[in-house]
């Protein structure tokens, strides 16, 4: 049925292009920069693992905020069928550097749409968190569920999904400043895996550090195996930036100990593997509550 509502997101969500143009979902694409030329985030798997490769390669990658009158560009699209109020679900206001753009955008917009009502929803996710979100919203969406209904669930909800990463290369994470230079060599040496999660605040923080990478997919699925809600109807995310081999060894120990839930493997969103870089391997699920 149709509703008087749209739900939009951006290309951070992670999710595939297949998905956001089978639930017709509008998203804004955040842009990156390679060899001095600027590309935008398509969600397109080729173009993920294209990035990737060509990071294993050497090719440095960057990324910049969405700027005021694109994100306004952006909303007025969504008129053009009659001004309707609008969810929009981006990644964590933490991370994202774009939020205040996104909200000035959104203000600029009143000036010539009085009508005009675009909800931006600080939804404490990233990633494939955020993807898991919105999935959910689609569904209420596409089920007939009314705006405030929508906007009560995610309120309930967004904090009860689970973020889980690994790196592989710590080399990525001190080009961005998260860890220093000695802690990266270090860490080369002792083969030292952080492993992260992202908690309340919507914050990228480390939950342990664990020697080898096996033994950080393994902490990540025993997390999971742990606080899993719902096992037999769950929605379990994995995006993984071109280590597919790690993917499936994820899936297979996630699928031993839970036969029956759903698990979605596809590949890492650019913006995230940017600041990460190849190798990353991420885990997403519905739990109680966040925890380390």
């Amino acid at each position: 049925m149709a509703q008087d509502y749209i739900i939009a997101t951006a290309s951070t969500c992670d999710l595939t292009r297949e998905y956001l143009d089978e639930h017709k979902i509008p998203f804004i694409s955040y842009s990156y920069i390679m060899d001095d030329k600027s590309y935008e985030d398509d969600c397109r798997e080729e173009t993920r693992l294209d990035v990737y490769r060509k990071m294993r390669e050497g090719k440095l990658l960057s990324t910049s905020a969405i700027n005021m009158y694109t994100y306004r560009e952006f909303f007025e699209s969504l008129y053009k069928d009659g001004v309707r109020p609008v969810i929009f679900l981006d990644m964590a206001r933490p991370m994202s550097s774009s939020y205040k753009y996104c909200e000035e955008a959104i203000e600029d917009l009143r000036n010539d749409y009085p009508d005009s009502n675009i909800i931006n929803v600080d939804t404490r996710c990233v990633s494939g968190g955020l993807g898991l979100l919105v999935q959910n919203v689609v569904s209420l969406y596409e089920n007939g569920e009314s705006m405030d209904t929508v906007l009560d669930w995610i309120e309930n909800n967004k904090l009860k999904i689970a973020h889980r990463f690994t790196v592989d290369d710590l080399k990525w994470l001190r080009r961005g400043g998260r860890v220093s230079n000695a802690s990266a060599v270090v860490g080369t040496i002792l083969s030292v895996k952080p492993v992260l999660y992202v908690p309340d605040e919507g914050t990228l923080v480390a939950a342990n550090k664990v020697r080898g990478r096996k033994a950080a997919l393994n902490t990540i699925v025993d997390a999971l195996i742990n606080e899993l809600a719902d096992p037999d109807n769950a929605q379990i995310t994995i995006n993984h930036a071109d280590c597919l081999e790690d993917a499936d060894y994820v899936r297979q120990r996630i699928h031993e100990a839970y036969p029956n839930a759903g698990i979605t493997i596809s590949g890492l969103g650019v913006v995230i593997g940017a600041h990460c870089g190849p190798g990353l391997l991420a885990v997403f699920y519905m739990t109680d509550a966040r925890r380390p």
